[in-house]
């Protein structure tokens, strides 16, 4: 797989067909196998360079702090989430570092033309436009590979499969995840994310079957998480954890592969001036929703600055700038899924100071009773969350089935 990276490589391509003996046959090309004993190469990077320039003048001033990487953060001379979520945490952003590389690859565009992973796998309830790709499915591979190789799963529960897959009997952890949200835009190269949700197993269904523990162990509720994240495949790779003591990113330096902490114990804004929103869907709104975004955006509402509209539509993205400047970012329709996008997230805003709300609810508090359970989901800064709240009217109800 290293030679995907390599500039001076040429690969066989269904444009050209030559037929002359001049050549010698050359091997089908498949990204699905090179990518199952891909290891990232360590690459120079301008980051790399500016974190080792930074560290040699720490240590030159007697600071010997330095830099903190997402495991020695995580670890006993950090945050101490213990050896066994360590280990878990190790091998889940191992795996984020591969679909880091396999997002970036510009040979992604031919996966589903080689991998012969179309149509393996449909989520409950998917449209057309929210069918697996065959990135998705890759994406959904390695993770699941990644956390047997743990030993810490018990549950895999993921957008992508049907059902929770029921991987081990002594994990202590299950894990609930959207292995790669906005990937039906990727070939605009707009941004994508992980998002992944940790829980502790419930050893009191260890007695049911396979299949019903692994659906109870799924269905927490959101008060239940341990920890919680989201990986932003972007300009920079960034992780953004909590494990229940505030939230925290890490940003990916490709120098040395290390995740280096960067934006340690966010607060989001109380008040932001961003609303995140597709409003192109204006007239498909209730009444308070138009009235509050109407208010807002004139400057009337209790923040006395007009609000600029931001939108990206990628769920992790949109949530990272909001997670970072403050305001809102919605989705007002019965749309993104509670177990696996709205509580992970709002596991996260919360821990930052902001608020996840359905429009009525907090979202941690809504008891999941279907692992595909779709809702409404605004997150963001606590006082523009609580105004919105405020006009009532807010869930979108009509869905006509939009294309785009």
């Amino acid at each position: 797989m290293q030679q995907l990276l390599s500039p001076f490589t040429s690969y066989p391509s269904t444009l050209f067909l030559l037929n002359s003996h001049s050549f010698p046959p050359k091997r089908q090309f498949c990204l699905r196998d090179s990518l199952s004993s891909y290891t990232p190469p360590k690459m120079a990077s301008f980051s790399g360079f500016i974190a080792k320039s930074q560290r040699e003048m720490t240590a030159a001033s007697g600071d010997t702090r330095g830099f903190s990487t997402l495991m020695e953060y995580a670890g006993k001379g950090g945050l101490d989430v213990g050896d066994e979520m360590l280990v878990l945490l190790y091998h889940i952003q191992y795996a984020c570092k591969r679909i880091a590389a396999l997002v970036a690859s510009p040979f992604n565009c031919a996966l589903g033309k080689h991998s012969g992973l179309t149509g393996v796998i449909s989520g409950a309830g998917d449209s057309d436009r929210d069918k697996p790709k065959p990135l998705d499915i890759m994406a959904n591979e390695i993770i699941l590979s990644s956390l047997k190789s743990s030993g810490n799963v018990s549950v895999m529960a993921s957008e992508e499969d049907d059902a929770p897959i029921w991987i081990t009997d002594n994990g202590p952890f299950v894990v609930v995840l959207d292995p790669l949200d906005g990937s039906r835009n990727i070939d605009a190269s707009i941004p994508t994310g992980t998002i992944f949700g940790i829980y502790k197993r419930l050893v009191e269904l260890d007695h049911l079957p396979p299949e019903e523990k692994a659906s109870l162990n799924s269905l927490q509720s959101g008060t239940r998480l341990v920890a919680a994240g989201y990986v932003l495949y972007s300009s920079a790779t960034i992780l953004c954890a909590s494990f229940g003591s505030g939230t925290h990113a890490f940003t990916l330096d490709h120098l040395t592969g290390d995740f280096i902490l960067t934006h340690p114990s966010i607060r989001i804004p109380p008040r932001g001036q961003i609303y995140s929103v597709n409003d192109a869907r204006y007239f498909d709104w209730p009444e308070g929703l138009r009235q509050y975004i109407d208010t807002v955006r004139q400057g009337k509402g209790k923040y006395p600055k007009k609000y600029s509209a931001r939108y990206i539509c990628s769920l992790v993205a949109d949530f990272h700038r909001t997670l970072l400047y403050g305001g809102i970012a919605m989705n007002p329709r019965n749309h993104l899924r509670l177990v696996y996008e709205a509580n992970p997230l709002s596991f996260l805003v919360e821990q930052a100071g902001g608020k996840g709300s359905d429009g009525k609810s907090r979202i941690l508090s809504i008891q999941p009773v279907k692992l595909h359970q779709r809702l409404p989901l605004f997150l963001g800064s606590l006082e523009d969350i609580e105004e919105l709240e405020s006009y009532r009217d807010i869930q979108q109800k009509v869905n006509p089935g939009y294309e785009v």
